[in-house]
Order: structure tokens, then C-alpha cells, then sequence
């Protein structure tokens, strides 16, 4: 859309955003929460004028309540006995605007959540603790830049008098989440058959994404029945996880209007592969714009300890190697994530690296696999269920950390092809927890005490729930015979 001069597609700014909304009544506005969800409202566009400058008013219940919206039960400031469930600040993001093309194109914005008390950012703020991750690497020197490969199931409803029934999360519920029809049928890894069956939405969500500036590289189909991969396209790193957190969220709008439910969730079935929430990295030189990964002469390579692999990139991805055990409750947020972490099917159980060899924890991508200028690494632990903003934040600051603190590669890390040398990661959910609340951890250390004593505070909530419940499995095995 052009408008006079302007085009949408030009940065949205204080002196231009009352042109660029001029033909729009209403804006969209959303946060996001510590498990990567959107929490958002419409606002009339002369209350959008109005607090452009200084925020609104957000209930501070948007960092107390779990993924059901129901408070947690362990002591976290904003839901405690003490808790008064006031406002926080929301800072509308400028640069954040898009239009959302399947919701008439209504105006978008993301907001950063800022503390009233101290006008600071919030430290549970996931926007802001990537954008401190991305500061600091700025500061050094280098711009992060990060893609993500999504993999994802998608349900639909059953055939009744030859029409398709509509899948919806009603649907969901009156079938207790279980016994769900798969979109798509067989273990179809990049068939050329399958996306025909389902035309309309595998192009909508293509062309539509891209109108909405979140623009997939590519996408397949995945192994497994209704299982499909995007590859979000590789940007700044800030803008990369946006990108990724708005795709997760539109996937799911976008199934909903094709009649299907899309679930990112980590290990929905026990008999089929897991679903990888995979991030490439790499930084770049702000002083040239080279690949600060990549070597580029001789004499970079002899102060490297690997092929190809500058000292930049050894020291960022042994900051991130070392850091790993105390993040991973980050990489695998829940009680699901651990169920996918198993032995025998492509994901990484231990700290392991290897020259593009997807066996281990972390992919090297170098020469002559890639070029030098997309040299890089693949984190391969994270699952779909990330919250993209915590992960690449995580992963940046370890990487940082190990650039500022010239660490080394850890030797029992090297050979991905036997990753049992490694140090075992995590089980469960309650052991990584453990890991990361340590008071020595690297998480501590790289992402502060205040973020990860709210962070553990949550995730304990989520190992509570879990020992809680009564489980299908016990009384399958249970019920009858003890």
C-alpha cells in the first residue's frame, strides 16, 4: 500500500505513524510472556496516539499466571500473597509494526514491559532480555544474526457426508486432547504429494507470512503424518526473534481459518519423532560486515584450533558448550521438552559439537559445507516449544560470555559422533532446573539473578503441576492389577 511518499514497508516512526495508520480505526498490540505467548488487546487508534510516547497500563498478572492463566503456585513476586496485581508499563515498539494480512490488515505492534516503579525494563521482560543480549554484542563490536527451522503437527477435524469437519480448540477439547486426526497420513519427508491435499493453507500461510514481513525461507513437509518444517528467514538477531514468536502464534491463527489446530508442542505422540525448534547463529564485524565466524586469512586461521573456524567463533561456542547444562530449562521449557531429548532419535542428549554432524548438541556449518559468509552454528537441543526471545537471549549472552572470557572448547565435547563422551544433559525438567538455580551457574551469571530466580520460580510451578496430575499411563497400567 502506497500512502503519498510513504510505503508500508518503511519504518514506522513518531513523526510518520499517524500517516501511516491514517485510513485504520483500531490497532493490535501484544507482549510477550515467559512461555513465548502472545498477551495482547485492541486498542481505538486515538488511545494508540496517545500513549505512543509514554506506554499504558498492562496488569502485572501477565508475568504471574502459567501457560492456562492460572497463578503460579510457587512464590513468584507478581502472583504472590503479597501481590497487588498492578500495571506495569507496556512501551509500544515502533519498529515492531506490520499488518496481520488475514485480520484485514489491522496494524500491529509489539511492546517492550517496563517496571513503573523504576522506569527500567522489566527483567523478566523476554523482548528486553534479548535485546540486552543483542546490546552487548553491539557494544563488542558485532551484530548477532539468527534464523530458526520450526518443526510443528497439525490436526484436523474427520470427514462427515464427504465435507470436512472444522478442527477447532473446542474440538480439542471434547476429544480430551487425545486420538486426533493427522493432516496428512504416513512418514512423507519433503513429498511433493502431500502440500497438494492441503493446497490453500500451505500457500496462504507462505504468501501471508511474508505480507506480514515474518517471511519463511522455505517449508516442507517433515517425517511424521501432518508434521511440517518452516524456516524462518535469517535476520538481526533482535528481529529474528520476533520474527520467530509472531510466526508460532500466526501458524496457529492461520490453521484456524483452514479449519486445523498446529501444535508446537516438544513430544505430542510417544511412536513419532519430536518436533526441533532449531537456531542457526553467527555474528558480524560492524566494522566491515564480515562474518565474524568465518576465517578470512591465514593468519586468523593459525590462531583458530579448528579448520575454518575463526577464534571469535571457538571462544562464542565454547561460551555456549559451557553454558548449556544451566540454560537448558530454557531450551527445554517443559515437562514435555525431556520426552523428546532421547537417545535414537536425532536429538542430543549430552554438551557435543561436531563439524556439520547433526548428532550432537550443536552443529558447526563451515567451509567447504557452506561459504564463508554463512558460516555459523545450529543449536539442535531447543525444541518447538521455546520461548524464541528466552532461547536466543540465552544463547547469546553464553556466547558473549565465552568471547569476553576467551573460554575454551571443552574437550569432552568434540566428538559429536559419540556424544555419550559429553556431559549428560538434563533428564527432566526438575533437574534442569536444578542446574540452572545453582548459585554458580552460568545462567546466573550471564542472564542475572533476578531473571533466573523468576524463571526457576516458574518452571518449578510446571514440575509441581506434573507430579500432580494422574496420568492416562497410570491408569492404563494401574487400575486393574495393583
Amino acid at each position: 500500500m502506497t500512502l503519498g511518499n510513504m510505503t508500508e514497508t518503511e519504518p514506522a516512526t513518531r513523526q510518520n505513524i499517524e500517516q501511516l495508520l491514517s485510513n485504520d480505526t483500531k490497532v493490535k498490540v501484544a507482549a510477550v510472556d515467559i512461555d513465548g505467548v502472545l498477551c495482547g488487546k485492541v486498542l481505538n487508534k486515538t488511545k494508540f496516539l496517545q500513549v505512543i510516547d509514554n506506554g499504558f497500563g498492562f496488569c502485572s498478572i501477565l508475568f504471574g499466571w502459567d501457560i492456562l492463566d492460572k497463578p503460579y503456585t510457587t512464590d513468584v513476586a507478581f502472583s504472590n500473597n503479597e501481590a497487588q496485581f498492578s500495571d506495569l508499563i507496556a512501551k509500544v515498539d515502533l519498529s515492531s509494526f506490520r499488518r496481520i494480512p488475514w485480520e484485514d490488515n489491522i496494524p500491529f505492534f509489539l511492546v517492550y514491559i517496563v517496571d513503573p516503579s523504576t522506569l527500567q525494563p522489566m527483567y523478566c521482560c523476554p523482548r528486553t532480555l534479548l535485546k540486552q543480549a543483542v546490546d552487548d554484542l553491539n557494544e563488542a563490536g558485532y551484530t548477532p544474526y539468527a534464523g530458526i527451522e520450526f518443526e510443528f503437527f497439525c490436526y484436523k477435524g474427520k470427514v462427515i457426508l464427504y465435507s470436512l469437519n472444522n478442527f477447532s480448540p473446542a474440538s480439542l477439547v471434547e476429544k480430551q486432547h487425545t486420538n486426533l486426526t493427522h493432516l496428512t497420513v504416513g512418514m512423507c519427508g519433503y513429498s511433493m504429494l502431500r502440500p497438494t491435499q492441503n493446497q490453500a493453507f500451505y500457500y496462504h500461510a507462505f504468501d501471508w507470512l511474508k505480507q506480514f514481513n515474518v517471511e519463511m525461507e522455505s517449508w516442507h513437509t517433515e517425517t511424521g503424518p501432518g508434521v511440517f518444517e518452516a524456516a524462518v528467514a535469517y535476520r538481526d538477531a533482535k528481529e529474528a526473534g520476533d520474527r520467530a514468536t509472531l510466526f508460532k502464534t500466526a501458524m496457529k491463527q492461520i490453521g484456524l481459518q483452514h479449519g486445523m489446530i498446529t501444535s508446537f508442542m516438544a513430544k505430542p505422540n510417544q511412536d513419532l519423532p519430536g518436533c526441533s525448534g532449531h537456531m542457526h547463529f553467527s555474528l558480524k564485524k560492524n566494522v566491515d560486515g564480515k562474518n565474524a565466524f568465518a576465517v578470512w586469512n591465514d593468519d586468523e586461521q593459525q590462531n583458530s584450533p579448528l579448520p575454518h573456524m575463526s577464534i571469535t567463533m571457538t571462544q562464542f561456542l565454547a561460551g555456549v558448550l559451557r553454558g548449556l547444562p544451566s540454560i537448558l530449562a530454557i531450551l527445554a521449557p517443559t515437562v514435555n521438552s525431556y520426552k523428546r531429548l532421547v537417545e535414537n532419535f536425532w536429538a542430543p542428549v549430552s554438551v557435543s559439537f561436531g563439524i556439520d554432524n547433526r548428532l550432537g548438541a550443536i552443529r558447526v556449518i563451515v567451509p567447504p559445507t557452506t561459504s564463508k559468509d554463512a558460516t555459523r552454528m545450529e543449536m539442535r537441543v531447543s525444541g518447538a516449544d521455546i520461548n524464541p526471545h528466552l532461547a536466543m537471549a540465552a544463547i547469546l549472552k553464553c556466547g558473549y560470555w565465552g568471547i569476553k572470557t576467551n573460554q575454551a572448547l571443552p574437550v569432552d565435547a568434540m566428538d559429536a559422533s559419540a556424544p555419550s563422551k559429553g556431559q549428560r544433559l538434563a533428564r527432566t525438567l526438575q533437574e534442569a532446573v536444578a542446574v540452572m538455580d545453582e548459585k554458580s551457574s552460568i545462567a546466573r551469571l550471564v542472564l542475572g539473578d533476578a531473571f533466573v530466580d523468576h524463571y526457576v520460580k516458574t518452571r518449578l510451578h510446571e514440575w509441581n503441576q506434573w507430579q500432580n496430575a494422574v496420568t492416562d499411563y497410570e491408569r492404563k497400567r494401574y487400575l486393574e492389577l495393583v
